[in-house]
Parts: C-alpha cells; sequence; structure tokens
C-alpha cells in the first residue's frame, strides 16, 4: 500500500482495471442479494432500489440513469480523472447488476443473512473503488467530497445518509425489511468507517 507524497508510487491503468471489475463484481453480488430478499439500501443505490420496486424498471439502467447530473460535481470537485473513473465504475456495476442474476441465483438464501452478507461485500467493494480513486457516483461522489474538504470519514456520513433514505423508504416496504435494511446499512458502512480513513490508506 502507498500514501500520497514525494515518490508515491501510482496506481497502473491494469491495477485500476483490476480493482473496478473486483469492485464492481462484489457489490453486484450484494445488490443481487439484496434484491432477492427484497432489502433496500442507502445511497443512489437505494434510491434507484426504490425506483425498481415501484416501477419493475430493472436496477441497472436505473442507477445509471439517477447517476448522470452527478458527474458535473465530480468533474469540478475531484477531477477528471475521478469522474471517468466513476462513469466507468457506474457503466460496469450497471452491467454487472443487469448478468449477475442471469448467471447465479439463490436456492435459499435466509433475508438476515443476505442484508449482512450483501453489506459487508457492498462495503468491500466500495473500498477497492475508493482506493483507485473512484465512486459509484452520485451520493458516493458528495461524501468523498466532504471527507476531502473537512475531513468527515467517509462512512460516518455515507451512514447517516443512508438511514434517512431507508427510514423514508418505511412507506413502501415493512417495517421488517427496512430492520434487515438497516443491519446492512451498518454492515456497508462500518466496513467503510473502519478502513477508509484520511492517511490510513490514499492512493491514486
Amino acid at each position: 500500500m502507498s500514501s500520497i507524497g514525494d515518490g508515491a508510487l501510482r496506481h497502473a491503468w491494469y491495477d485500476d482495471a483490476l480493482a473496478f471489475v473486483t469492485g464492481t463484481l462484489f457489490i453486484a453480488f450484494g445488490v443481487a442479494m439484496f434484491s432477492h430478499a427484497g432489502l433496500l439500501t442507502g445511497g443512489t443505490a437505494g434510491i434507484a432500489f426504490l425506483a425498481h420496486y415501484a416501477t419493475g424498471f430493472g436496477f441497472g439502467p436505473l442507477f445509471f440513469v439517477i447517476n448522470l447530473p452527478f458527474y458535473l460535481l465530480a468533474w469540478r470537485a475531484m477531477g477528471r480523472s475521478f469522474t471517468l473513473k466513476t462513469f466507468a465504475a457506474v457503466t460496469l456495476l450497471s452491467a454487472l447488476t443487469t448478468a449477475v442474476p442471469r448467471w447465479a441465483g439463490f436456492a435459499v438464501l435466509d433475508p438476515w443473512f443476505a442484508a449482512i452478507a450483501g453489506g459487508l461485500l457492498m462495503g468491500a467493494g466500495f473500498l477497492v473503488l475508493f482506493r483507485h480513486h473512484a465512486s459509484l457516483g452520485g451520493l458516493n461522489i458528495l461524501v468523498l467530497v466532504l471527507q476531502k474538504r473537512f475531513g468527515w470519514r467517509a462512512g460516518w456520513v455515507q451512514m447517516g445518509i443512508d438511514g434517512a433514505i431507508l427510514v423514508a423508504s418505511l412507506a413502501m416496504v415493512e417495517p421488517q425489511r427496512i430492520l434487515m435494511s438497516i443491519a446492512g446499512a451498518l454492515a456497508l458502512n462500518l466496513t467503510l468507517a473502519l478502513n477508509h480513513r484520511p492517511g490510513r490508506y490514499v492512493a491514486f
């Protein structure tokens, strides 16, 4: 691992490529588990889930479209490289979330297991992307901008946003599913809060 400074090593393009595939694949599996169990998550993905459940449109295309307005913020606040990497990651995830259910299914999937394991998988996937100077757009961009400018930990800020989205989802989803979804959001964001800290690992 490297940190930014004089002589710091940069990620090569093949490092980034493998990270994008690994991170988005982890997240796509987590999304598949959440979708199969009827769970929700926070952030832009949570908004896409709500739209998916409400309209029946696929999660992947909805996630891609919802992210489009956030690229301007990314370009201005985080730079061209971050924006292009984020666009690539969002596009790849949109494709994988459509493909993974065709490649793998769940004969048995306990909702509580789906919440915890899916949350951990998504948290690990986000961590991989963040460490390669990318995100999955939307509110992830806002969270990273706040961490960059004010030092606010991305995981804690994301957890607060996710909690607000899940509470707002009570009108559409029964309370038990919301409780499971909150457990998943905690698993996801604790992974980020404990591992994505300023100074612990910063690469570019």
